[in-house]
């Protein structure tokens, strides 16, 4: 009986993430689609291609290249998006079977960690920066202090650079202001 309620609780647990998961999929699909989204899309989320990719080393023009090689329907910014994410994070470590851990991406970078501080629409969603000036935020006392790699600053960068600003149109009215 004990065991049976533990199950229980555990389904009802895994049902609720999953849940809280797919709400927040919906919720952030408006924003400009993240390198890992990205990968995942382009060649799946367990393929071989993907652990093979995961080990590599290349240049960003390299990563450019084989995203093209795909040929794959992608716009120009989800390209650079791809490429942008397979420079600055991979190679990653893999797991001892299965798919790699693929680090976040910007989107999932920004979505997290903005509008826990500040306005995610004005914080972000609208500023217009160069790569540098989005490097460049991380050097104001409080954003110094964000528990965030190097690495993951330098994708929060560069994925910011290529996909901001928004037009107001693009984001939710709940989410504007």
């Amino acid at each position: 009986m004990v065991a049976s309620r533990g199950r229980m609780f555990l389904a009802v647990l895994a049902a609720a993430a999953f849940a809280s998961t797919q709400a927040a999929g919906e919720d952030i699909a408006f924003m400009p689609k993240g390198g890992k989204t990205l990968l995942i899309e382009l060649v799946g989320a367990s393929s071989a291609q993907l652990r093979g990719i995961a080990q590599e080393r290349r240049t960003e023009a390299q990563w450019r290249e084989f995203a093209d090689a795909q040929k794959k329907p992608m716009t120009e910014k989800e390209r650079a998006t791809l490429a942008a994410y397979l420079f600055v994070n991979m190679p990653v470590a893999s797991a001892a079977q299965g798919a790699p851990v693929l680090p976040p991406d910007g989107r999932e970078l920004a979505w997290d960690g903005c509008q826990n501080c500040h306005s995610l629409f004005a914080g972000y969603l609208t500023q217009d920066r160069e790569l540098q000036g989005w490097r460049n935020i991380f050097l104001s006392p409080f954003h110094r202090e964000l528990k965030m790699s190097a690495r993951e600053r330098e994708e929060f960068a560069r994925y910011s650079a290529i996909n901001m600003p928004l037009k107001i149109e693009d984001v939710p009215p709940d989410l504007r202001f």
